[in-house]
């Protein structure tokens, strides 16, 4: 009996056990038939690109559209288009038949043309295969290679990629992947050949992009793109980007533009874009841009406030002129006819209806605000009133810079009906005495904190005209028809290449109102520096009239008494020469023939005297005196009072209607004092 294995001693055989056997599945014993065909037909392409083959299968396909395009020879277009019309005449016989005879004369012209065409092509293909068939029965290898390598270059040159990679594949650069503007039209879509029209040809915003491009590479503007065509009522407006440099070869070449439009003069305006250096706004202006601009809107007395942006015009784009006029000094420029007087009408007619404030009005030759008269506060028209209110304002200017810190308004004057604004409006500067260009050049460089602003106009812009290289440094500038030398003198020596023309504007004269009130400006608070045209709102006479009137009577806007106290505590400036006295707010009313404030003392030597006695009492700092000392102060002020009684003094007083002496109170040494106080004072005037 055989004794038993143990169970840890291995098996001892040859077969290896059925799990680590190899399981073989029925595979073929080849590569699959697919992978064949494809590496077949990878290796046949490779050597087809070695071989030029594509190109040459495209060549000839491109030679197969050249004969068939040359073989209609747009024929059938023609044709059909005269179809088209036959079947819009209907009705018409006499065009009705002359269309069917141009037909039928197409027709014909089209049968010889497909003969002719048909013969020379067979001609050609004959001497080919001649010269073929010639080489393969004479059996010469060379002159079959010779076609063969001939057959194959013809195809293979005409099929070649004609395609040139663009900037940004060649620098290595990502996909543009913006998007050409609205109906975009660039050089590669101008027709071949086409030469430029008039613009009023343009039915459509397509065509009129058309031809705007044509024109410009007609006078060799650089310019790439033009987009955003639109029609306008008084003509087309668009944008255009240049290629290289900025858009002044627009500027520079606007006269030929405008013969290649057929355009009047001034009839091509080009607006350069701040937020896009390449681009600019064009205009082909064939009517009045400014036909349908709202007119000026109405203004109730007291209805607004200086710091409120108000209406002055309308640009030529549609777009509104709004400023805020408080604490702008201004400038404005225009030849004689350029409108200069509306202009500062419209800033007048916004400034007189302010509750918060007051309108002064010098001219030394004209006129000033003319009509509106009745609304201003003061008017100075000669040399000795103009200079003292520019020296009053010049001062009251300085009080209130020392003033707003006691009041605790901080770096400017806060505007308010209690503390208004003063807006002085000084038309022909360059007549004024040199006095009176003095203190309005100081006034410039201290009033705008101040709430003491002035706008000076003149007919140039020039040192010529202003006595000094003052234009630049005004902040808001509104300048209309003038001579290029004001317009690089108001906004710089670059300006007209930036594209502020107002040079080419033209004036008025006297039955045609031209561009009269068009201006360009500059420095207007919240809105961009651009060189866009504006139109003034043209306002009647006798509607500022009655403006006025109605403004008057609702009484017109008073100093505050703060600021004119302050004025007291403050000293004249040195400028080197003699200045006129001081004036008082009363008596600088008085100097211009101006309306006393309401409640004020009656007109004559008692109203003098509470003047003289207001002066005084704000000189020295005070707000009560006693009579006696009074009459100390207002002879030490003005000998006239030298042989005045104290008795005589209270009579006058009374007479203006302050009244017997009053209780004072405590001062100095004496208990209670009678005598006379600075506010009931003050309060009469």
């Amino acid at each position: 009996m055989a004794t038993p294995l143990p169970e840890e001693r291995p098996t001892l055989t040859l077969v290896p056990p059925v799990a680590d056997a190899p399981v073989f599945k029925d595979e073929p014993a080849g590569p699959k038939r697919l992978d064949s065909v494809r590496k077949v037909a990878g290796h046949t392409n490779r050597v087809a690109q070695l071989a030029l083959l594509p190109h040459t299968l495209r060549g000839y396909r491109e030679l197969g559209r050249r004969w068939l395009t040359r073989f209609r020879d747009d024929y059938p277009q023609l044709i059909a288009s005269t179809d088209r019309a036959i079947r819009d005449a209907v009705g018409d016989v006499h065009s009705e038949a002359k269309l069917k005879e141009r037909r039928a004369e197409l027709r014909d012209e089209y049968r010889r043309h497909r003969l002719t065409f048909t013969g020379k092509s067979a001609g050609v293909a004959g001497a080919v295969a001649g010269g073929v068939g010639f080489g393969a029965v004479t059996g010469s290898l060379w002159l079959d290679l010779v076609a063969g390598l001939g057959a194959w270059g013809l195809g293979a040159f005409h099929g070649r990629d004609r395609s040139q990679p663009d900037t940004d594949t060649v620098l290595g650069l990502p996909a543009d992947d913006t998007i050409r503007g609205h109906g975009s039209v660039t050089l590669t879509d101008l027709p071949e050949g086409a030469k430029p029209v008039p613009i009023r040809r343009a039915e459509t915003p397509q065509q009129a992009a058309v031809c705007v491009l044509l024109a410009m590479v007609a006078e060799n503007v650089p310019v790439v793109e033009v987009w955003d065509m639109e029609r306008q009522p008084w003509g087309w407006q668009c944008k255009v980007r240049v290629g290289e440099n900025t858009p002044e070869a627009i500027i520079a070449k606007a006269g030929g533009l405008e013969t290649r439009f057929d355009l009047p003069t001034n009839g091509v305006r080009p607006q350069p874009m701040v937020e896009r250096r390449a681009c600019a706004i064009l205009r082909l202006v064939e009517g009045n841009p400014f036909a349908t601009a709202p007119g000026l809107p109405y203004r109730a007395p007291k209805s607004i406030s200086i710091t409120d942006k108000s209406r002055l015009g309308t640009s030529v784009g549609g777009d509104p002129l709004e400023a805020a006029l408080a604490g702008v000094m201004g400038l404005v420029v225009a030849a004689s006819g350029g409108g200069k007087t509306g202009m500062l009408q419209a800033i007048g007619e916004v400034t007189t209806a302010c509750y918060d404030n007051i309108t002064i009005d010098l001219d030394p030759h004209g006129d000033g605000l003319e009509d509106l008269y009745d609304a201003v506060r003061v008017t100075g028209r000669s040399h000795q009133q103009i200079e003292n209110v520019l020296l009053f304002f010049l001062m009251l200017s300085k009080g209130r810079a020392r003033l707003r810190a006691k009041l605790g308004m901080g770096k400017k004057w806060k505007i308010s009906k209690e503390h208004p604004h003063f807006t002085v409006i000084f038309d022909e500067f360059p007549k004024g005495s040199e006095l009176a260009k003095r203190l309005a050049f100081e006034l410039l460089l201290v009033g705008r904190k101040e709430a003491v602003t002035l706008i000076i106009a003149s007919q140039g812009g020039t040192k010529l005209y202003l006595g000094e290289n003052i234009a630049q440094m005004i902040a808001l500038k509104a300048v209309g028809p003038c001579k290029v030398g004001d317009t690089r003198a108001v906004f710089g020596d670059g300006a007209v290449a930036e594209g502020w023309l107002p040079h080419k504007l033209s004036p008025a004269t006297d039955t045609d109102p031209k561009d009269a009130g068009h201006v360009f400006v500059q420095g207007v608070p919240g809105m961009a520096d651009e060189p866009i045209e504006y139109a003034i709102h043209p306002t009647p006479s006798d509607t500022l009239r009655k403006l006025a009137a109605e403004r008057r009577d609702a009484g017109l806007v008073e100093p505050d008494q703060d600021s004119l106290r302050a004025m007291a505590d403050v000293d004249l400036p040195d400028l080197g020469t003699a200045l006129p006295r001081l004036l008082t707010w009363e008596q600088l009313l008085r100097l211009c023939d101006a309306d006393p404030a309401e409640g004020a003392a009656a007109e004559g030597s008692a109203r003098v005297t509470v003047e003289d006695a207001v002066a005084v009492m704000e000189k020295r700092g005070v707000d009560r005196m006693k009579t006696e000392a009074l009459l100390l102060a207002l002879r030490d002020y003005e000998g006239a009072y030298d042989h005045w009684t104290v008795d005589g003094l209270k009579t006058r007083l009374k007479e203006a209607g302050a009244g017997a002496p009053e209780t004072l109170g405590r001062l100095g040494d004496e208990q209670n004092p009678r005598g006379y106080k600075l506010a009931k004072l003050t309060a009469l005037l």
